[in-house]
């Protein structure tokens, strides 16, 4: 087997103990799992044309530890926007679900919160997770401000419309 293929089976097998539907996801759809150059902004990306999961190089290598709490909150992050369809994905409703799923295993993992680059990263963390999942405009606009307090201003999560697409349409048309 190659470095990668040893690599990526050592994420899933610990990623197996820690969500299960993630990695059946994962298998399930053959997602494949690498490492790319991308922007400095980007931990991880999944790219829509052919929905495999790429850690930015920047951060993450073959060497990086597959036990890695960023690297397995990443990816749970990453596997939950597949779960939620592209639409879903680009919205801060499809945000605030994988900003919170992947904040719980990373304080499952390592029983602290993870720190950001933002003016405020914990405290915005803490609310983050307090906030909840649900289609009210007002707490996905509170869920917007808090990402990029906790990301820094280089997340752009004032571009994603608060719903996924055909709900926000829906939204301005019926307003």
């Amino acid at each position: 087997m190659s470095a990668h293929t040893d690599w990526t089976n050592s994420i899933l097998d610990i990623l197996s103990r820690v969500d299960e539907s993630c990695v059946h996801y994962l298998r399930s759809h053959r997602t494949k799992i690498g490492v790319r150059r991308l922007p400095a902004s980007a931990g991880a990306i999944w790219w829509f044309i052919d929905r495999n999961i790429y850690f930015n190089s920047r951060y993450y290598s073959l060497q990086t530890a597959p036990n890695d709490p960023h690297l397995l909150s990443l990816m749970v992050h990453e596997v939950r926007h597949l779960q939620q369809g592209f639409f879903t994905a680009l919205s801060i409703y499809g945000e605030l679900d994988a900003w919170q799923l992947g904040f719980q295993i990373y304080q499952y993992l390592t029983g602290q919160l993870p720190l950001g680059r933002g003016s405020r990263p914990q405290t915005a963390v803490l609310e983050i997770m307090s906030l909840p999942l649900n289609l009210d405009r007002q707490v996905l606009r509170r869920a917007q401000i808090l990402m990029q307090d906790y990301a820094g201003k280089g997340y752009r999560s004032d571009l994603l419309p608060l719903y996924p697409l055909g709900k926000e349409i829906k939204y301005w048309l019926k307003k």
